[in-house]
C-alpha cells in the first residue's frame, strides 16, 4: 500500500518501494514515420514487452520491494471529480491543439470517461484521428490539422519513469524534459506529487519544477551517497539546472555535500549519464569504456548559507570516484569488457544501465552477456531479465525503474 514516503540517499541502498509504468497502448500508437518525433528507433510488439515487464515487476516482488504504477497512483488522483478537471484543461493545453473547437470536442471526449483507469490510459495512449468524429469547419487550422494521424500524440515513453523525477533524500527533482514529445510526461508526477491522497501527508521539497526554464532528466542524476550526487552535463541536462538544483538541496540542510557534475559527449550513445555510468557494489560500478577519461568534472560543494564553491577538474574517471566517494580503490566494470565490437552492441542495448536493488545486487538484460559474465566475475549477484521489445526503447533496468523508497546504508 503507497504510504507517500520518499527516501533516497544511495543508488545501492536496500530497495523497498520502486514506481514502474507497464507499457500500454500508446506502444500500439507508434509508426514508422512517427518514430523520430517521438524518440524510438523501432517499434515494441506490444504483448511481448508487457510479458517482459510483467517479469521486471515480479524481480522486485520476489526480493520483497513494492511495486507501484504511474498508472494506477495517478488514476487515484483522478477520483477527485475538481481536480480531474483541472487535470484535463492543463493536459489539453499542453498538448499542442490550437483550434478551440478541436480544444472543446478534446475536453469532451476526455470528459465521458467515468472509470479513472480508463481515463490514464486514453490519456496515455493518445487520441487517433479517428477517435473523434469533428464536424464542419471553416478554420484553416482545423483543416490542416486533420491531416495528421493523431489528434493527441501518443506518449510511448511513459515506460522509461527514472526520466520526468527523481527522487534525492526526502525531496523530488521534478524535471522539464529537454524535447516537446516528453515534457508532458512531468504533468502526471506533478498532479501526484501535489494531490494524491498519501503524497499529500508529507512536505515533499521540490529541487526543482518542471516550470523552472533549462532542461534536465532524471537519466542524468545519481546518488553515489548520502553526502554527493553526480548530475551529467548531457544532451538531455543542461548546466544551469543543475546550479538551481544545487542551490536548493544545499539550502534546504540535506546530508548532500558535493555535486559532481560530469561533463559527456552530447550525443545519442551518451543520451544519459546513467547510459554510460551505474553504481553496483560500494566501490563497484558499470560503465561505457569511453568514459574512463580524462573526464572534465565540476565539482560544487556546499559554502556558506546561499553560496556554493565549483571547482573544475580533469581526471580519470577512477580517481575522480576515489576521491569524493573516499575509497581506496574502486572496480570499474567496462561494457563489453573492453572498446570495440562487444561493446558497441552491448552499449546499445544498455549493458551500462543496471539498476541495483541492494549493494552487489542487481538487476539485467539477458542480451548484453558479456558483461553479465564480467559482473558474476567480480561476485556481482544478478536479476536477469529479457529485453527483446523492451530494449527498442533504448534504455535498460534502471530507466524502467523510479526507486522511491530505499535503505540508507
Amino acid at each position: 500500500m503507497f504510504d507517500g514516503k520518499l527516501q533516497v540517499y544511495s543508488e545501492i541502498g536496500a530497495l523497498k518501494k520502486v514506481m514502474l509504468h507497464r507499457p500500454g497502448m500508446e506502444i500500439e500508437n507508434l509508426t514508422p514515420d512517427l518514430m523520430n518525433r517521438l524518440l524510438f528507433d523501432d517499434i515494441p510488439y506490444l504483448r511481448v514487452a508487457q510479458e517482459e515487464h510483467d517479469a521486471f515487476a515480479e524481480v522486485f516482488r520476489t526480493c520483497g520491494v513494492e511495486v507501484v504504477y504511474l498508472e494506477a497512483l495517478m488514476a487515484d488522483v483522478l477520483r477527485d471529480e475538481a481536480v480531474k478537471g483541472t487535470f484535463i484543461d492543463e493536459f489539453i493545453a499542453e498538448a499542442g491543439i490550437v483550434s478551440p473547437y478541436r480544444i472543446a470536442m478534446v475536453k469532451a471526449y476526455y470528459e465521458a470517461f467515468d472509470d479513472p483507469d480508463a481515463l490514464v490510459k486514453a490519456l496515455m495512449a493518445g487520441i487517433r484521428r479517428e477517435g473523434i468524429k469533428f464536424g464542419l469547419t471553416h478554420s484553416l487550422a482545423d483543416l490542416i490539422e486533420t491531416q495528421y494521424p493523431f489528434v493527441i500524440d501518443p506518449m510511448p515513453n511513459l515506460y522509461f519513469t527514472r526520466d520526468p523525477y527523481a527522487v534525492i533524500g526526502n525531496g523530488v527533482s521534478l524535471n522539464k524534459m529537454r524535447t516537446l514529445t516528453r515534457r508532458r510526461e512531468t504533468i502526471f508526477a506533478k498532479y501526484i506529487f501535489k494531490h494524491h491522497p498519501a503524497v499529500k501527508q508529507h512536505q515533499v521539497p521540490l529541487w526543482y519544477d518542471r516550470e523552472d526554464p533549462y532542461a534536465i532528466e532524471g537519466g542524468d542524476e545519481l546518488i553515489l551517497s548520502e553526502k554527493v550526487i553526480a548530475i551529467g552535463v548531457s544532451q538531455r541536462t543542461d548546466a544551469a539546472a543543475i546550479d538551481l538544483i544545487a542551490k536548493r538541496i544545499f539550502n534546504a540542510g540535506q546530508s548532500f555535500e558535493t555535486i559532481l557534475a560530469f561533463d559527456i559527449p552530447k550525443m545519442r550513445a551518451f543520451m544519459h549519464l546513467d547510459t554510460v555510468f551505474t553504481m553496483v557494489d560500494y566501490d563497484t560500478f558499470t560503465i561505457h569504456p569511453e568514459i574512463e577519461g580524462p573526464l572534465t568534472v565540476y565539482s560544487i560543494q556546499r559554502g556558506d548559507p546561499g553560496e556554493y564553491i565549483i571547482e573544475k577538474e580533469h581526471m580519470e574517471l577512477e580517481a575522480i570516484l576515489m576521491k569524493y566517494l573516499q575509497l581506496d580503490k574502486v572496480k570499474l566494470i567496462r561494457c563489453g569488457g573492453k572498446p570495440g565490437i562487444d561493446a558497441g552492441r552491448e552499449q546499445w542495448n544498455d549493458g551500462s544501465n543496471t539498476l541495483a536493488i541492494a549493494p552487489g545486487e542487481v538487476i539485467v538484460y539477458a542480451r548484453n552477456h558479456v558483461t553479465n559474465r564480467l559482473l558474476e566475475s567480480e561476485g556481482i549477484k544478478l536479476h536477469v531479465i529479457q529485453s527483446s521489445e523492451l530494449s527498442r526503447g533504448r534504455g535498460g533496468p534502471r530507466c524502467m525503474s523510479m526507486p522511491l523508497y530505499r535503505d540508507q546504508l
